[in-house]
């Protein structure tokens, strides 16, 4: 009921936004005088500012059509790879011959689409041959193409990866870190040819006992079962995946929202403002945030709860005792990180992280022990926040450069790095990684001194 409420507030509001719609237009015709005034920027900035409140906003797309290569401009091709009912396989194909290392990006499926992440492709793609997945909103998947959940996801990743071969090199932003982490266990466990040379896990609740945030107070506090009376809804009929059970985006909009409500309300005040004053470039860049923001999408019932239970509630795979489904056999296999040696670890995590907090990332190096030293690296970014770990100003100059170098040292087969990207960062010498005050061994002494005390109640594996 609550979805179709949801879908009759829309239909409700659609003749005020138009109204809106119209008056922002005719507010902002250079025929028209009023346009020109104090008062006609001011009606115009309000007229706006309802329409985008009361708009729902669709899928966006990438937009990536060329990218620099040592000062050339280079073409940019959006192809589908592979088309599976709950994802599709995406590649970036660039029009430059170039021997650069395969990067296979796992965005996230937690409400926002991958579009979320086109800052991220953008940057990595001057240097590498970029993938990413493209996860459907379930509410267009019709019921017939069955069920999703975090064992079918961990499924599609080796298919994705075993189609790439094994000189790729995969980027888990946030959520994906789990299933990235299971996924590479399990094809080392198997020792799958096709095991990926590294992995870069990037903010992501590889053990969320470690530190703790509203996220996983949110898990830690009430049961499954809570979780299925609240957020759980049905897909109305008159969408493709019709009677589907789901964790809608608007419910997860409004947790997003609700988390940091204040600098939302202050950035659309400021938004009018720029409106009023005339601030063209302030306004657009306002514009260009939210649309994609807010553009949220259904996730499959099966795989929120599911992974709300496994990494947040029962923490299976730090504590050694997770496990996946092999939908061909339907046999469960044991999930061991300790069988990792060949696939490089990095680890990205941000100082004002409200998501991921401290530490959950970095657990994942205790996990892989068996992988040798010289194949593990952290980076901790001070004064970086969770969206600031794969977007904006940092990730570009400061996380990216770190990723880039890491992958060309576990891969140097591949060609050089264009030297006017060296000299961006000059500090980026392998050999330094873990001399960094914030490296993987200052770290580990962090992790022993902070650790929760709900961690050492519950932890029951070796350490």
């Amino acid at each position: 009921m609550l979805y179709h409420l949801y879908d009759l507030q829309h239909a409700m509001l659609t003749p005020l936004r138009y109204q809106a719609e119209m008056a922002k237009m005719a507010l902002q015709n250079p025929w028209n005088p009023l346009s020109y005034t104090q008062m006609g920027r001011t009606m115009s900035a309000g007229a706006e500012v309802i329409e985008r409140t009361t708009r729902r906003f669709g899928k966006p797309e990438f937009e990536l059509y060329e990218t620099e290569i040592d000062g050339k401009k280079v073409n940019v091709t959006e192809k589908v790879i592979v088309e599976k009912p709950f994802a599709r396989l995406l590649n970036f194909k660039r029009s430059a011959k170039r021997n650069d290392p395969t990067v296979l990006i796992v965005a996230p499926m937690s409400g926002h689409y991958a579009t979320l992440l086109r800052g991220t492709v953008k940057a990595l793609l001057p240097h590498h041959n970029v993938y990413i997945t493209d996860w459907t909103d379930t509410r267009q998947v019709p019921s017939a193409d069955g069920t999703f959940n975090l064992d079918t996801y961990i499924t599609y990743l080796r298919e994705f990866m075993s189609l790439l071969g094994p000189e790729t090199h995969l980027i888990a932003v946030c959520q994906p870190a789990v299933p990235v982490l299971a996924a590479v266990s399990l094809m080392a466990t198997e020792d799958d040819p096709n095991q990926p040379l590294s992995m870069t896990l990037m903010g992501g609740p590889i053990d969320t006992r470690v530190s703790k945030t509203e996220v996983t107070e949110l898990a830690e506090t009430r049961p499954l079962k809570w979780f299925e009376q609240n957020v759980i809804l049905r897909v109305p009929y008159y969408y493709p995946g019709a009677m589907r059970e789901v964790y809608p985006g608007f419910i997860q909009l409004t947790g997003f929202m609700s988390m940091n409500l204040d600098r939302h309300v202050g950035s659309h005040m400021k938004f009018y403002q720029h409106l009023v004053s005339g601030d063209g470039d302030s306004a657009e860049a306002h514009r260009k945030f939210y649309d994609e923001y807010l553009s949220v999408m259904d996730i499959p019932a099966e795989f929120y709860l599911q992974t709300v239970e496994t990494v947040f509630q029962r923490h299976l795979l730090p504590r050694g005792k997770m496990k996946w489904r092999d939908s061909l056999t339907d046999k469960l296999v044991d999930v061991r990180p300790q069988d990792i040696t060949r696939t490089a670890l990095m680890t990205v995590e941000g100082e004002l992280d409200d998501i991921s907090a401290r530490g959950q990332t970095t657990a994942a190096h205790e996990l892989c022990y068996s992988l040798p030293q010289s194949k593990q690296i952290h980076h901790f970014q001070l004064e970086c926040g969770h969206y600031g770990i794969f977007n904006g100003r940092r990730w570009r100059e400061q996380i990216m450069p770190r990723i880039r170098h890491f992958i060309r040292d576990m891969d140097p087969g591949k060609d050089s790095i264009p030297k006017k990207d060296l000299k961006k960062v000059p500090d980026l010498a392998p050999e330094k990684y873990n001399r960094d005050k914030h490296g993987i061994v200052a770290t580990r002494r962090w992790l022993k001194e902070h650790r929760s005390e709900n961690y050492r109640e519950m932890s029951d594996a070796p350490s």
